[in-house]
């Protein structure tokens, strides 16, 4: 093993870890939606990890016609905050739009036809989160990790983004853990009739994150 690829690998760990970390977007929708839902931890997960390896795979699919094309990573680049710019203003409408429908569930609550529409919303959400995480680019998998692997070999790229991959995926299940284990010390009761507009304001509010701040 080269010491590039060395290099290449610990950066490829290092990177999937901090950028999945500092990225509130994530872990938070998954564990404010299964909290608001009241779904079973290996639903969250379960989700957390499809979501991820959505999110994972589509610039991996992106960066793989750029090198199969020798395009240069300038214009992947621009492909790629493109995708971003899209999927964090998705986020940003799916937290609000959320939000309003869980303030509005909670006046209306007592009529049963209402609780019947509720039921048909929860099979739509997740694939909603879904196509937003597909949507969604690994900003600095391309030019700092697939590019210059590709240059080692095939087999550095491929090696090189399964770190990369695995490790985003494990850091994003693991701090969907993390905080959920930690809200289960604190009393919440008292706040569970808002429980659907607090995650749509907290989903909101990742997307405004990525958008404002590039987290």
């Amino acid at each position: 093993m080269s010491h590039e690829l060395q290099v290449l690998l610990i950066s490829a760990a290092s990177i999937g870890f901090f950028h999945t970390l500092l990225g509130p977007d994530h872990y938070l929708p998954f564990i404010m939606i299964g909290k608001a839902r009241e779904w079973k931890l290996r639903k969250v997960i379960a989700l957390t990890i499809l979501c991820g390896i959505g999110h994972i795979l589509s610039s991996v699919v992106v960066g793989l016609i750029g090198i199969a094309l020798e395009m240069q990573v300038e214009k992947l680049n621009w492909f790629e905050s493109f995708r971003g710019n899209l999927a964090a203003w998705a986020l940003i409408a799916f937290g609000l739009l959320y939000a309003l429908w869980g303030i509005r569930r909670m006046y209306k609550k007592h009529h049963h036809g209402h609780m019947d529409k509720l039921q048909d919303s929860r099979n739509i959400t997740p694939w909603i989160l879904f196509i937003i995480f597909a949507l969604g680019p690994c900003e600095p998998l391309i030019p700092i990790l697939m590019y210059p692997a590709a240059i080692e070999s095939v087999g550095a790229l491929v090696l090189v983004t399964s770190v990369f991959g695995l490790t985003t995926l494990l850091t994003m299940t693991g701090a969907v853990l993390a905080v959920t284990y930690g809200l289960s010390f604190v009393n919440i009761r008292r706040y569970e009739h808002l429980g659907h507009p607090i995650a749509g304001f907290v989903i909101f509010l990742s997307g405004l994150a990525i958008q404002v701040l590039g987290l």
